[in-house]
C-alpha cells in the first residue's frame, strides 16, 4: 500500500466515477459508436465500486501519517515528477474531510485538490465545499451508472431498442451483483443516507456554503436515494426479485412513514412501485413473443416458498407504520393471487388464492383507496413516471375487471349508507359515524388519477366499450380508427362498471361520480365518449309522465334543465346595480351541497369542452340548452364567486373555438359581466369589478379575478373584435384592458391573501392577457391617428388597440413598467434563497411574462417610434433601453438590468426565464451609449458581479443544450427537447450579444464577459487559464470548452456535429477578439500557448457541412500566420503551414505536440514525384474540395391568379437585410400581404376560389423560403471562399518567403491554379463566386510569377529542357489554358473580374519574358545570338503565343472591347494585355486584327475625347486620376504597335498624328513656380503635382512621336512632315520647355525626347517636302515659308543653347543638386538618371548638328551656320547664359567652336570613366558570392524599402537583388559610353 500511496489529482472518488458516468451514458443514452467495448472496460475497473455500493475507502494510521509529513516531506502526485510539498491548511482540512465522511485521508485530500482545480468552475465557494460536491457528485454518477445499466436489461416491461451485445453484457453484469446482495445493500444507503442527517455533520464542520451551494448538496443527496431506489424499481419492471430480496423490501415499506401532507416522498414511492411490479402478473396478459421465457423466470408460479413467504408476510405480519400503505401492497398482492388462480399454472397455489378476498377486505378497512389518492396520487414524483401511471392503472382496472362482486358488494353498501344518511336528515339528527365511503373514495380514486395525463397515454379509454348503437351515430366508436370489432373482455367490464355507476344514482355519489367521469373524460376520444354518454342517457328517461323532467340525473339533459331553473329562479332576485345587497349575495337560492354539485358538474363540462370540438359546437348549438346563454345569466346573479369562477372557467372553454368565441364577446359585453357602459344617474359600479374590491378582498381569496383572466385570455387568443361595445360606448377593448391593468394588477401586491401562493397566482393570470395583448400587436399608422366616434349625437374619443396602449406604457415611467420592474426585483430575490415557497411556479411564471412583455417592447418600440414621429402626434415616449437605467425605488441604484441579466445564474432551474433574460440583454446591447455604464453597472457590487459572469459561463457550458432544426421543433409535450432546444437558443443569444458588443468601442459588456481588463487598457491583459492568478472562468473559457470537446479525436470537435449555428458564433467571437487590434494580443498569445487552439482545430479542416464554422476558423488561422510571421516565429508558423500545405501523411504528435525530426528534414524531393503512393491531398485543397461551386436555383413560379410581375415587387418589397448581412425576404410580413389581398376580394367568384388562391399564396411562400435558403446557402460558400482566399494569400505574402522553398511554393501554386479552374469552369459553378475567385487565380499568378523569377535570378539554371523552373512548361501551358477559358467563359458581363483575369494574364507572360542581361560590350553578340539554339524563355515564349493564337478571334474579340470601353481598371488591364501580346507576336496577327476590325482606330480617335478630361486633369485640384492612367495605358499600347513598320503606318493611316495635333492639352503647360505649386500638392503625396501631371500627359506622347520617327526610317519624310507639324502647332509649349530655366530631372526627360524629335524633324530640308500633307494643302510661299523658317530656326538656335549648358558647369550643378534633392536610398541612382538624361541630349543636338551640317553641304540649297569661329572654351557661366535672350539674340552671339572642342574633351573623359566603371561592376557580377556581406547590403538598399529591410531578408533573396541591381548599373553605363560614343564623332 505504501508503494501506491500517490495522490490523484482527479480524486479516485470522484474522476474515474465521472468517467464512468460519461462511458454508460454514451453507450446507453447517447448510442455513440464503439461505446460498448469502452462500457465493458469500465465496468471490468469498476466492478467492486458497483459491488461495495457507497462503501468509502477506508481510514488508515498509515495514510495519516503520511498526509501529516506532505507539508514538510511532500507528496507524490500521478502524471507529476517528484514531490509536491503541501500546504498547512490544506491538510487540516483533508483531515476535517475525512472524519466528515469516513473516508481515507489520502482519498479525502484528493478531493481538496480536485476542488481546487474545480474551484473555478464554482464561483465564491472554497475548495472544501467544491469537494463536498465532488464526494456527493460521485455518488450521484455510481447511482446513475447503476440504474442505467438496469434499465438498459432485457425484460418484461419495456426495451431501450440497444444493441444485442450491450443489452447482454449489461444483463449479465447486473445479474452478478443481483447475486452479490444489491437490493439489500440499495435498502441499507436508502434507509443511512438522509439529507437532515448529512446537512447536521456538515453544518458541525462548516461543510455547507451559500444557498446555491446547499441546495446543490441536497439536491445531489436527494438524486443518489432517488437513483438507488429508481434501481429496485428498474429491476422489477424487468425481472423479479428473489424471496428474500422481496421481503427485505417488504421490510423497509413496513417501517416508512409519510410526509407532513400524508403522501410519500418519491423515494418511498419508486420502492413501493418496485414492490408492487414485483407483485405484479398483468404482464402475462399481453401475449409477447417471449411470454413462455418470461412464465418461466417468473417466481410467483414457479417458487412456492415465495408465494407461501409472501403471502404469510403480507397476511399475518404485523402492522405497518402506513396502514394505508399495507393496504396498497395487500390488495395489488390480491389482484396477483386473483390473476394466478385464472392461469393454468395457479392451480398448484389453491390455498394462497383464496384468501384474495379477505386480503382485499382488510385493505379496504385501511382505506386503501384514500391512501392512492392522498398518499401516492399527491407524491411530487408520480407524474413523472410513465410506468408509474400504468401500473396504477393496472391495480385499479384489475380490481373492478377480476373482483367484480367486491364492487358489487361496494355499491350495495354506498346504498345502504345513502338511505342511512337520507332518514337522518329527515329526521333532523346526525349521520352515523361509522359510514364506509369506499366507493366515494374508488371513484375520486378514478377521477384525480385520470384527469392527469402527462404522457398523453390516455389509458381512461380502457372504459369506454361504444354499443351497437353508438356504432351507427355520425360520431361512431370506431374514433380510433379501428374496425368495428368485439373489444376486450376487461373494457367490456369497466365500460359496464362507468354505465351502471350512474343508474339510481345515490345523492352521496353523485359528486363523486361526476368526479370520476371528469377525469375518464381526460382526452380527445374520451371527451368524445363521455359526451356521447350523457347525450344518451337523457334520451332514454326523458320521454316520460306527461312532460315532467324524469332523465337520468346525470345526463345533459338534466344539468342544462336544472342549470334553467337555477337561472330562473335567481334572476327573480337580481338586486339592481346600485343596490348593496350585491355587495353581500343573499345564499338561499343555492345550499353548500348544490353548489358542490354544480361545481362538479361545471368542472365535468369544461373538461369535455376543452377536448371536445364536437362537443363544444353540438352543445352550442342546442336550441333549448343555450349553456353559453344560462352560464352568463347565472354569472348576473347573486351566487357565490366561487360558482362565478368555475361558470367563467366553462365559458373559457366554450370559447376555445373561434366561431363561438366571437359571439360571446358580444354576450360578454351585452351582459356587463365587466361594467363597461355606465347607465345615466347610476350611483356606483356594478360587475366584477365589486365583486373584486369589496367581495373577494374582504374574503382574501380571488378565484373569480383568476377566472376571469383566464377567460379574457383564451378570447383574446380566439379572436379580438375591432366594434366590441359599438353603439354604447366608444368601441374597443380598452375597459378590459383597463380593469385588468388598473383594478387587477397594480393593486396585487397590495391585496391581502389568505393563501400566499394565490398573490402570483393572480400576477401571473393577468401578465398572461398582458403578454397575448402585446405578442400579437403589429403598430399600424392608424392607431396613431386620434379617430373621433359619433355616441348618442356627442363626439367621443375612440379607444387605441390594447397593444397600442400597453407599449404607451411600458415606454413611460408609469406604474405598470414600475410594478413590472419590481417584480422583476422580487423575482430574482426570492429565487436567489434556494428555499421553496408557496406559488414559486406561478411566480416563476410572471416573471416570465414580465420579460416577455419587456422583449416585445424592445422589438416594436422602433416602429412604433417611427410611427408616433411620423403623426407628429403630442404623446411623449422613451426608449425602453433608457427607462431601464432608470433608478429602482428598492435598492435606491439603476440595477434594473443588473436584475434581469441576474435570472441567468438560475437557468438550471429556469431555462425559460434565462432565455427571455438573454434576449432583453442581446436588444440592449446593440445601444453603444449604454455600453459602458452597463459595465459599470455588472462591475459596481463584486459579488453580484460574480453571479453575472457566473451566469453567463453557467448558461454557455450547459451539456444539455441541443441544436433542434427548425424542421424538427419538438412538440410542446415533449419538454426535455424544448428545454434542450431553449438552452442552446438562449447560448446562441449570448453569443450574438457578445458579437454586437465587440463590435462596439471599449469598455463593453463582451470585453467585461469575456475576461479582458477594463481598468487598464485592453491590451495589457494577461488571460489565463480559470483558476491561475485567481482567474475567473469567463465566457471565453467557456466557449474554448465547448470548441475543444473532441477535438483531439479523429472525428473533431463534438459541437460542429450536435450545434454547427453553436460552433460558427463560437468561432466568430474568437476571430472577432483576434481581429481587433486592442485584444489581438492577448487572445492569440493565450490561444497559442495554453490551448494550441488553431493547430487542434485546423487539422479537422475541413468540416462536414460547416463551411460558415471553416470559414471563421481560417480567417483567424490567417491573422494568426501573419502576426507570427510579424513576430519572426518561426516555428509556430511553420507548424501551421506544414499542416496545411504538406501532401506528406502527417506523423504521430510526440509528446509535446511538436512533429518529429523527420518530418522537418524532409526532402524536397518527395514533392516531385506525383505517383507516389504516399501522397495525401493537401489540407488547403480539401478545404476547396468542401465548398460546392454549384448552386441549386429555385424554379420560377407558376401562378394562374396572381401576376408575376406585381408578385416579384411584393417579394422585393419585403426584402430586409438580416442581422448576418444576408439579404432575405420576411416571410411573415409577405404572407401577411398575400392573405390581406385575399381577404380584400370581393364577390362569390373570389369567395369559392378562396381555396384555390390560399394553395397558390402557399406555395408562393415555398418559393420564397427555398429563395432565402439559396441566399443563405450562396453567402456562406462567399464567405467560406473569401476566408480561403485571405488564408492563401497570407500564405504567400505574409509569411517568410523562406519557410516554403521554392519549388514547393510553385508546385502548390500550381495545385490550387487547377483546381480552382477546374471548379469554377465547371458547367453548374454559380456565377456569384467567380469574382473571389478571379481574385485569387491573380494572387496565385503573380505568386507563380515572382516564385519562378527569383528562382531564375539566383541562377538556378541547368535544368532539364522539358521544364521551366520547378515545374514543367506543360503544367505552365495547362495554367494558361485554363485562364483564358475563364477569360472567355466570363461572357460580354463580368468585365470588372475579367479585370483581376487580364492581370493574371499579365504576370502569367510575364514568367516568359527574358531577364534583364548585363551589356558585356562585346562585339560579335548579336550574330552569336541569332545563331544560338533556343532558350528556355523563348520557347515558353513561343508556346504560349501559339496557345493564345489558337484560341482565334474569340479571344480577340474580348480583350480588344475590354481595351476600347467599359470599367476603367478593365480597360487599362485589357490595353497592357495586347500591349504584351503584341510584344510576342511576331506574326502580327493581333496587330492585323486590330486594324482590321477597327479597334485600332477607335483607339487613336478617343484621344480627342480624352482630351477635354486631361484638360480638367491639370487643374489645381484634380478630380480622380483614372483618365490619365488610361491615356498612359493608351498611348503606350500605341507606342508597342509604332515600334514595327507596319503598325507605325497604319497609325499614320488612322491619323494618330493629326489627333495628337488637334489635342489642347499640350498646350496647357503648368507654371513651373516651386513657391506657387507646393500649395497645390497633396499632403499625402500620392497626387502628382499638376506640372508632374502635365508631364505625365507630353511625356507618352513625345515616347510615341519619337517611336513613330524611328519606325517609319524607310518613309522618313512622310512620317517627319506630320510630327513637324505637331511641333510647330505646339511650338509655343515647345520653346517654353527648351527655355526651361530649372532643369529637374522631369524637364531633362523632356528636353531629351523633344531634342530627340527636333532632331529628326526640325530640318531645313523638311519645309521643301511633301508640302500637302500640311493643314494648307499649297506650295509654301511668301509668309508662310518664311514662318516656318523661323520656327526651324529657334528650335536650332534653342537646341545649341541647350549643349553649351549642359555641357559647361551647369552640368556638374545638376548633378550635385540630383544628390542633394534626392531622398536617402538612392542618390546614386538619381545621379545616374539625370546623367544619362544629359548625355541623351547632347547627343541629340550633336547628332541634329551633324544632320544640318550635312544638309547645308555645297550640293544642298542652303546652308546653316551653327558655331562663331571661335576656339575659346566656355568659362563659368558664359556659355550657359550666353544664349538666355531667345530669339533676340544676335547671329554673333552663337556657340563658338570651343565649346565643341570642351565637349568633345569631356566627353573622351566621361567615356574612359563610365568604361572603368563598367568594368568594376561587371567583374562584381562575375565574383558575386565572394562579395563581402557589407558590400552586398549596400548593392541591395536601392532595391528594398522601409528601415532595416534589408535585414530583414533571406541570403539567397539578397544575392538576386544584388544581382538585379549590378545589371541595372551596367546597362546603364554602357548606355551612358554609347551615348558618349554618338558624342565623340
Amino acid at each position: 500500500m505504501a508503494a501506491q500511496m500517490a495522490v490523484n489529482s482527479g480524486a479516485s472518488l470522484w474522476g474515474p466515477m465521472k468517467e464512468l458516468w460519461e462511458t454508460v451514458e454514451g453507450a446507453i443514452w447517447r448510442r455513440q459508436p464503439e461505446s460498448v467495448y469502452l462500457l465493458d472496460l469500465q465496468l471490468k475497473k469498476h466492478k467492486a465500486q458497483f459491488l461495495s455500493l457507497f462503501k468509502n475507502p477506508p481510514k488508515s494510521l498509515e495514510q495519516r501519517e503520511k498526509v501529516r509529513k506532505a507539508s514538510t516531506e511532500g507528496i507524490s502526485i500521478q502524471g507529476q515528477q517528484g514531490a509536491r510539498l503541501l500546504p498547512e491548511q490544506l491538510l487540516t482540512e483533508a483531515f476535517i474531510l475525512s472524519d466528515l465522511f469516513d473516508i481515507g485521508e489520502l482519498a479525502a485530500l484528493e478531493l481538496l485538490l480536485a476542488g481546487e482545480h474545480q474551484q473555478p468552475y464554482f464561483p465564491g465557494l472554497t475548495r472544501g465545499l467544491v469537494a463536498v460536491l465532488l464526494y456527493w457528485d460521485g455518488k450521484r454518477c455510481v447511482a446513475n451508472s447503476l440504474r442505467s445499466l438496469i434499465q438498459s436489461r432485457h425484460g418484461k416491461t419495456f426495451t431501450l431498442d440497444l444493441s444485442t451485445e450491450l443489452v447482454t453484457l449489461a444483463t449479465r453484469f447486473t445479474d452478478e451483483l443481483m447475486n452479490q446482495g444489491l437490493t439489500q445493500r440499495i435498502l441499507t444507503l436508502v434507509s443511512e443516507i438522509s439529507v437532515t442527517r448529512e446537512f447536521e455533520r456538515l453544518q458541525k464542520e462548516r461543510g455547507l456554503g451559500n444557498e446555491k451551494h446547499r441546495k446543490e448538496v441536497s439536491d445531489l443527496i436527494k438524486e443518489c436515494r432517488q437513483s438507488l431506489a429508481e434501481c429496485l424499481f428498474a429491476w422489477t419492471c424487468q425481472s423479479s426479485l428473489s424471496k428474500d430480496d422481496t421481503l427485505a423490501l417488504i421490510g423497509y415499506l413496513e417501517t416508512v412513514t409519510a410526509e407532513a401532507d400524508g403522501s410519500l416522498d418519491s423515494v418511498n414511492l419508486a420502492l413501493l412501485m418496485a414492490l408492487l411490479y414485483c407483485l405484479d402478473v398483468t404482464f402475462l396478459e399481453q401475449g409477447s413473443e417471449d411470454r413462455d421465457d418470461l412464465l418461466q423466470a417468473l417466481p410467483l408460479l414457479t417458487e412456492k416458498q415465495y408465494v407461501s413467504a409472501v403471502h404469510r408476510r403480507l397476511v399475518d405480519g404485523q402492522p405497518w407504520k402506513l396502514p394505508g400503505l399495507q393496504a396498497v401492497v395487500r390488495i395489488a398482492w390480491a389482484l396477483a393471487l386473483r390473476a394466478l388462480s385464472q392461469l393454468p399454472q395457479g392451480a398448484a397455489l389453491v390455498e394462497f388464492t383464496e384468501g384474495d378476498e379477505s386480503l382485499v377486505d382488510q385493505a379496504l378497512l385501511d382505506g386503501v383507496f384514500l391512501f392512492l389518492t392522498e398518499g401516492v396520487l399527491a407524491s411530487e414524483g408520480f407524474v413523472q413516471e410513465e410506468f408509474y401511471i400504468r401500473r396504477l392503472h393496472s391495480i385499479i382496472t384489475d380490481f373492478l375487471s377480476l373482483m367484480p362482486m367486491k364492487v358489487k358488494q361496494l355499491r350495495n353498501r354506498a346504498d345502504e349508507d345513502a338511505r342511512l344518511v337520507h332518514m337522518a336528515l329527515q329526521m333532523g339528527s346526525e349521520p352515523p359515524a361509522s359510514l364506509r365511503r369506499d366507493l366515494d373514495h374508488l371513484m375520486i380514486l378514478i377521477g384525480e388519477f385520470y384527469s392527469k395525463d402527462p404522457f398523453g397515454l390516455e389509458l381512461a379509454l380502457d372504459y369506454w366499450c361504444p354499443s351497437e348503437s353508438l356504432q351507427h351515430t355520425s360520431i361512431t366508436g370506431s374514433y380510433l380508427g379501428i374496425a368495428l370489432q368485439r373489444p376486450p373482455h376487461k373494457q367490456v367490464v369497466l365500460s359496464k362498471f362507468v354505465r351502471q355507476m350512474g343508474d339510481l344514482l345515490p345523492p352521496t355519489l353523485y359528486i363523486p361520480y361526476l368526479r370520476m367521469l371528469r377525469g375518464l373524460a381526460n382526452g380527445p376520444q374520451c371527451a368524445h365518449y363521455c359526451f356521447s354518454l350523457l347525450k344518451i342517457n337523457g334520451a332514454t328517461h326523458g320521454e316520460n309522465l306527461q312532460g315532467a323532467v324524469t332523465s337520468s340525473p346525470v345526463s345533459w339533459e338534466h344539468f342544462f334543465h336544472s342549470l334553467m331553473l337555477y337561472h330562473e329562479n335567481l334572476r327573480r332576485d337580481l338586486p339592481s346595480a346600485d343596490s348593496s345587497h350585491y355587495r353581500h349575495p343573499p345564499l338561499r337560492g343555492i345550499t353548500q351541497r348544490e353548489l358542490d354539485g354544480l361545481s362538479a358538474f361545471l368542472q365535468l363540462l369544461t373538461t369535455i369542452v376543452t377536448w371536445s370540438e364536437n362537443a363544444r359546437l353540438a352543445l352550442c348549438e342546442h336550441p333549448q340548452w343555450t349553456p353559453v346563454v344560462v352560464m352568463l345569466g347565472l354569472l348576473q346573479c347573486s351566487v357565490q364567486p366561487i360558482l362565478k369562477a368555475e361558470l367563467l372557467r366553462c365559458l373559457a372553454a366554450f370559447a376555445k373555438s373561434p366561431e363561438i368565441a366571437a359571439s360571446l364577446w358580444q354576450s360578454l359585453e351585452y351582459t356587463q359581466v365587466l361594467q363597461t357602459v355606465k347607465a345615466p344617474g347610476q350611483r356606483q359600479a356594478a360587475g366584477i369589478e365589486v365583486e373584486l374590491n369589496e367581495i373577494e378582498s374582504s374574503c382574501e381569496e380571488y378565484p373569480l379575478t383568476q377566472a376571469f383572466c383566464h377567460l379574457i385570455s383564451i378570447l383574446v387568443e380566439s379572436a379580438l373584435p375591432v366594434n366590441l361595445g359599438a353603439g354604447l360606448r366608444p368601441p374597443g377593448f380598452e375597459p378590459y384592458l383597463a380593469f385588468l391593468r388598473d383594478a387587477v394588477f397594480l393593486p396585487f401586491p397590495t391585496r391581502a391573501y389568505r393563501r400566499a401562493a394565490e398573490k402570483w397566482e393572480v400576477a401571473e393570470a393577468v401578465l398572461e392577457v398582458f403578454h397575448k395583448l402585446l405578442r400579437d400587436y403589429e403598430p399600424q399608422p392608424s392607431d396613431f391617428i386620434q379617430e373621433v366616434v359619433e355616441l348618442q349625437g356627442e363626439q367621443v374619443p375612440g379607444y387605441k388597440p390594447p397593444g397600442y396602449s400597453l407599449m404607451f406604457h411600458l415606454l413611460n415611467d408609469s406604474p405598470m413598467l414600475t410594478l413590472c420592474l419590481n417584480l422583476l426585483e422580487e423575482g430574482v430575490r426570492q429565487l436567489d434563497t434556494y428555499a421553496p415557497f408557496p406559488g414559486k411556479k406561478h411566480l416563476e411564471g410572471a416573471v416570465l411574462h414580465c420579460l416577455c412583455l419587456l422583449d416585445l417592447t424592445l422589438q416594436k418600440q422602433l416602429v412604433f417610434m417611427e410611427l408616433l414621429r411620423e403623426s407628429q402626434a403630442t404623446l411623449l415616449v422613451s426608449p425602453l433601453e433608457q427607462l431601464l437605467q432608470g433608478i429602482s425605488p428598492q435598492s435606491r441604484r439603476a440595477d434594473h438590468i443588473v436584475n434581469i441579466a441576474r435570472y441567468l445564474y438560475h437557468s438550471t432551474s429556469n431555462p425559460e426565464v434565462a432565455f427571455q433574460s438573454a434576449k432583453i440583454l442581446r436588444h440592449i446591447a446593440r445601444y453603444p451609449n449604454i455600453q459602458s455604464r452597463l459595465v459599470g453597472d455588472f462591475m459596481h457590487d463584486q459579488a453580484v458581479s460574480e453571479k453575472l459572469m457566473a451566469g453567463f459561463v453557467e448558461c454557455l457550458d450547459n451539456e444539455e443544450a441541443e441544436e433542434v432544426p427548425s424542421s424538427l421543433l419538438p412538440s410542446e409535450s415533449d419538454t426535455e427537447k424544448r428545454v434542450a432546444r431553449i438552452r442552446h437558443e438562449t447560448q446562441i443569444h449570448i453569443l450574438n450579444l457578445l458579437i454586437t458588443s465587440l463590435e462596439l468601442k471599449a469598455p463593453n459588456l463582451a470585453l467585461y464577459l469575456l475576461g479582458y481588463e477594463l481598468k487598464k487598457p485592453v491590451s495589457t491583459t494577461n488571460l489565463q487559464d480559470p483558476g491561475v492568478l485567481g482567474c475567473p472562468r469567463s465566457c471565453l473559457h467557456a466557449i474554448l470548452s465547448l470548441l475543444q470537446r473532441g477535438s483531439e479525436r479523429r472525428s473533431g470537435p463534438v459541437l460542429m456535429r450536435q450545434s454547427p449555428h453553436l460552433a460558427e458564433l463560437c468561432y466568430q467571437v474568437i476571430y472577432l477578439l483576434c481581429a481587433c487590434s486592442d485584444t489581438s494580443g492577448p487572445t492569440m498569445r493565450y490561444l497559442r500557448t495554453s490551448q494550441d487552439f488553431l493547430y487542434s482545430h485546423l487539422q479537422h479542416l475541413p468540416f462536414i457541412a460547416g463551411l460558415c464554422q471553416m470559414s471563421w476558423l481560417m480567417k483567424t488561422a490567417a491573422i494568426e500566420l501573419r502576426v507570427t510571421s510579424l513576430n519572426r516565429q518561426r516555428s509556430h508558423t511553420q507548424r501551421l503551414l506544414n499542416l496545411l500545405l504538406d501532401d506528406q501523411p502527417h506523423s504521430q504528435l510526440t509528446a509535446d505536440g511538436d512533429t518529429g525530426a523527420e518530418e522537418e528534414n524532409r526532402s524536397v524531393s518527395g514533392f516531385l514525384h506525383f505517383d507516389t503512393a504516399s501522397k495525401v491531398r493537401r489540407k488547403l485543397l480539401s478545404v476547396l474540395d468542401a465548398i460546392d461551386f454549384s448552386q441549386e436555383v429555385p424554379e420560377l413560379l407558376q401562378l394562374d391568379f396572381f401576376e408575376r410581375a406585381q408578385i416579384e415587387q411584393v417579394i422585393t418589397n419585403c426584402e430586409h437585410v438580416n442581422e448576418h448581412g444576408h439579404t432575405v425576404c420576411n416571410v411573415k410580413l409577405l404572407h401577411r400581404v398575400l392573405v390581406a389581398e385575399v381577404n380584400a376580394l370581393q364577390g362569390v367568384a373570389a369567395i369559392g376560389q378562396r381555396p384555390l388562391l390560399m394553395e397558390e399564396v402557399n406555395s408562393i411562400l415555398q418559393q420564397v423560403v427555398e429563395r432565402n435558403r439559396v441566399r443563405r446557402s450562396l453567402s456562406a460558400k462567399r464567405h467560406a471562399l473569401q476566408s480561403w482566399r485571405a488564408l492563401v494569400e497570407t500564405l504567400l505574402t505574409a509569411c517568410p518567403s523562406d519557410l516554403i522553398a521554392a519549388d514547393t511554393r510553385q508546385l502548390i501554386i500550381r495545385d490550387l491554379l487547377l483546381d480552382l479552374h477546374d471548379k469554377v469552369l465547371s458547367e453548374d459553378a454559380a456565377g456569384e463566386l467567380m469574382p473571389i475567385v478571379a481574385g485569387v487565380v491573380f494572387t496565385l499568378t503573380v505568386h507563380l510569377s515572382q516564385s519562378i523569377l527569383s528562382e531564375q535570378g539566383a541562377g538556378q539554371e541547368g535544368r532539364a529542357s522539358s521544364g521551366f523552373a520547378s515545374i514543367a512548361n506543360s503544367s505552365l501551358h495547362l495554367i494558361l489554358r485554363k485562364l483564358l477559358d475563364f477569360i472567355l467563359c466570363t461572357g460580354g458581363g463580368f468585365q470588372r473580374l475579367r479585370a483581376h483575369l487580364y492581370g493574371s494574364l499579365l504576370y502569367y507572360l510575364q514568367i516568359a519574358q527574358k531577364p534583364e542581361e548585363p551589356d558585356m560590350l562585346q562585339t560579335g553578340v548579336c550574330i552569336c545570338r541569332l545563331t544560338a539554339p533556343e532558350d528556355n524563355f523563348s520557347k515558353l515564349q513561343r508556346e504560349n503565343l501559339a496557345i493564345i493564337e489558337s484560341y482565334g478571334t474569340a479571344l480577340m474579340e474580348v480583350v480588344c472591347r475590354d481595351a476600347c470601353d467599359g470599367h476603367e481598371i478593365g480597360r487599362m488591364l485589357a490595353l497592357a494585355v495586347l500591349d504584351r501580346i503584341l510584344s510576342i507576336d511576331r506574326q502580327c496577327q493581333w496587330l492585323l486584327y486590330m486594324c482590321n476590325s477597327g479597334y485600332l482606330r477607335v483607339l487613336v480617335e478617343s484621344l480627342r475625347q480624352d482630351d477635354s478630361v486631361l484638360q480638367v486633369l491639370l487643374g489645381p485640384q484634380p478630380p480622380l486620376l483614372k483618365h490619365l492612367y488610361i491615356y498612359e495605358s493608351k498611348m503606350a499600347l500605341l507606342t508597342r504597335v509604332a515600334k514595327t513598320g507596319q503598325g507605325a503606318l497604319e497609325l499614320l493611316r488612322c491619323g494618330l498624328v493629326a489627333q495628337l495635333v488637334e489635342c489642347q492639352v499640350y498646350d496647357m503647360l503648368p507654371e513651373s513656380d516651386p513657391h506657387r505649386v507646393f500649395g497645390q500638392r497633396d499632403p499625402t503625396g500620392f497626387i502628382p503635382s499638376p506640372l508632374d501631371r502635365y508631364r505625365q500627359i507630353l511625356l507618352p506622347a513625345l515616347r510615341l512621336l519619337q517611336v513613330i520617327l524611328t519606325s517609319t526610317s524607310a518613309q522618313h519624310q512622310q512620317g517627319a512632315a506630320q510630327v513637324l507639324q505637331w511641333l510647330i502647332v505646339h511650338s509655343d509649349t515647345i520653346q517654353s520647355i527648351l527655355r526651361c530655366q530649372e532643369l529637374s530631372m522631369g524637364s531633362l526627360q523632356e528636353l531629351s525626347l523633344l531634342t530627340g524629335i527636333i532632331s529628326k524633324t526640325a530640318l531645313p530640308g523638311q519645309v521643301f517636302f511633301n508640302p500637302g500633307t500640311l493643314e494648307t494643302g499649297q506650295d509654301f510661299h511668301g509668309s508662310a515659308l518664311v514662318e516656318l523658317q523661323g520656327h526651324i530656326g529657334r528650335f536650332q538656335r534653342q537646341c545649341l543653347s541647350l549643349l553649351g549648358r549642359l555641357a559647361g558647369s551647369e552640368r556638374a550643378r545638376l548633378l550635385k543638386l540630383a544628390e542633394e534633392g534626392s531622398s536617402p536610398r538612392d542618390p546614386a541612382d538619381r545621379r545616374e538618371e539625370m546623367e544619362v538624361a544629359v548625355q541623351q541630349i547632347c547627343a541629340n543636338v550633336m547628332e541634329y548638328c551633324q544632320t544640318l551640317l550635312l544638309q547645308s553641304s555645297a550640293q544642298a540649297q542652303f546652308s546653316v551656320c551653327l558655331f562663331s569661329p571661335s576656339v575659346a572654351e566656355p568659362a563659368g557661366r558664359d556659355g550657359p547664359r550666353a544664349d538666355l535672350q531667345g530669339p533676340s539674340t544676335p547671329c554673333s552671339r552663337v556657340p563658338s567652336l570651343g565649346l565643341v572642342l570642351f565637349l568633345l574633351k569631356n566627353s573622351a573623359a566621361d567615356f574612359f570613366r563610365f568604361h572603368q566603371s563598367h568594368r568594376q561592376s561587371l567583374d562584381k557580377l562575375q565574383g558575386l558570392e565572394q562579395l563581402p556581406p557589407e558590400e552586398l547590403k549596400e548593392l541591395c538598399q536601392a532595391q528594398v524599402s522601409g528601415s532595416g529591410g534589408v535585414d530583414t531578408i533571406p541570403s539567397v533573396q539578397r544575392s538576386v537583388f544584388a544581382k538585379k541591381h549590378l545589371v541595372q548599373l551596367i546597362n546603364n553605363r554602357a548606355k551612358l559610353l554609347s551615348l558618349c560614343s554618338c558624342i565623340l564623332p
